[in-house]
């Protein structure tokens, strides 16, 4: 009889059933859940007239005093050549302003504007309707703790920003 290693363990389901790999490995899963969850969200954010990633950017701005280029890229998932064009796009329709850091010209900090505020307070109210009907199945105290405990295992795995916008 051989040990099994701690990897086994935590891959392997009780009852020794068989699975793909997948089946069990975390970053799988993640990607799984955040694609399928968001999918559905992302059609009531296009009915309003915005992309998936202009979505991002102003709930990434929400609550913020602006974000740099490089820091967006991280939250909204997007390369920055990118997020540079659809953030250009964004200012041109009034939903955010770009202004250049005093100390470092070559730095842009995005920023909401007030018309950004209010399309983000729309779209807001559903996100978080959404988000309780995905969690409602596991009951309040099991919802929280799991958005605790993806929060921990963010800071765990901190986002290294770049330095260059």
């Amino acid at each position: 009889m051989t040990e099994e290693s701690p990897a086994q363990k935590i891959v392997e389901p009780a009852g020794g059933q068989a699975l793909r790999f997948v089946d069990s490995y975390l970053a799988f899963l993640l990607a799984q859940a955040s694609s399928r969850i968001s999918r559905e969200f992302h059609r009531e954010v296009e009915a309003v007239g915005l992309s998936v990633t202009e979505w991002r950017v102003l709930a990434s701005l929400e609550g913020s005093d602006g974000e740099s280029i490089g820091v967006l890229s991280q939250l909204t998932l997007t390369k920055q050549p990118t997020l540079s064009k659809v953030v250009q796009r964004m200012e041109a329709d009034g939903i955010v302003d770009r202004t250049h850091v005093r100390t470092d010209r070559r730095q842009t900090v995005v920023q909401i504007t007030p018309k950004g505020h209010r399309l983000m307070d729309a779209l807001r109210e559903r996100a978080i309707e959404h988000q309780n009907r995905v969690l409602e199945p596991f009951g309040r105290e099991n919802a929280e703790m799991l958005i605790s405990m993806l929060k921990a295992l963010l800071a765990l795995h901190p986002v290294v920003v770049p330095v260059e916008d």
